[in-house]
């Protein structure tokens, strides 16, 4: 692929325009690593246009307090919504964007590995934008009642087979194999005339991987791994249910992702 890839043409209010448009000046100013995400990489690696009224700027998490600290002596007001993946920079108490440096659960940190090579133009700036591996990775645990990103993993794994780096996607997926294997047999069902897009090998590694499961016995820890997914969806299972959790969220939180 090359590293330039094409420009997502969305419409935000005027106002918030400018706002974005200052906001990416002074990130590029500040010489703090940093990619867009979301709505802008998935319409830039798919083609799928889609209203967005944010900006998700990535970073690694040691990158996050300066990217505050920037914006924060120049008159923007900051604010760490969560210090385990998210924050925010505002202006004006009406427009924002967010810095991300993890998944919103905790299993997975924006690294290096997430710079790549390829760049879209954004209000007048070119700008890094996470790769394909990474999109993925940002994606692979939004399962909740109100949204759901398996159709962008899908989308994502159709247009740029060639570009994924399947070994890193399992090596950052290791613990959390079974999920990886439900969204690539989702892509097999939704496209059966592409499943040759996945590696043979790897389906074929996570076949096996299941098949030793099958004849294990059942984990003498009661957990609930659904809060990886959903917060709010699996409160009654660590309420009323007796499962252990394994997120650490407040049971009462209702905080909806943004990645």
């Amino acid at each position: 692929m090359s590293d330039t890839v094409a420009d997502p043409s969305f419409h935000p209010p005027e106002d918030a325009v400018a706002f974005y448009d200052e906001a990416l000046g002074l990130l590029k100013e500040s010489g703090i690593p940093f990619l867009l995400s979301g709505t802008y990489a998935v319409t830039a690696y798919t083609g799928i246009q889609r209203p967005t009224k944010d900006l998700d700027v990535f970073c690694k998490p040691g990158d996050y307090p300066r990217i505050l600290s920037f914006f924060q002596a120049r008159g923007y007001r900051t604010d760490v919504e969560d210090e385990r993946w998210i924050a925010k920079v505002w202006k004006d108490e009406r427009y924002f964007f967010d810095v991300i440096f993890a998944m919103s659960n905790g299993t997975i940190a924006v690294s290096d590995s997430w710079f790549g090579k390829d760049t879209i133009e954004v209000y007048g700036h070119r700008v890094g934008i996470t790769p394909p591996t990474a999109l993925i990775l940002s994606k692979v645990f939004i399962q909740d009642r109100y949204r759901f990103d398996g159709a962008d993993v899908n989308h994502v794994i159709l247009k740029q087979a060639e570009a994924i780096d399947w070994k890193f996607l399992l090596d950052q997926m290791d613990l959390y194999w079974e999920v990886l294997m439900a969204h690539l047999l989702n892509f097999r069902f939704a496209y059966p005339t592409e499943r040759d897009l996945v590696p043979t090998w790897l389906m074929t590694e996570l076949s096996e991987r299941l098949r030793a499961q099958v004849d294990l016995p059942a984990p003498r820890v009661k957990v609930c791994r659904g809060r990886l997914f959903s917060p709010r969806d699996y409160i009654a299972d660590i309420k009323e249910w007796g499962f252990g959790d394994v997120v650490g969220k407040g049971l009462e939180e209702r905080h909806e992702s943004t990645q």
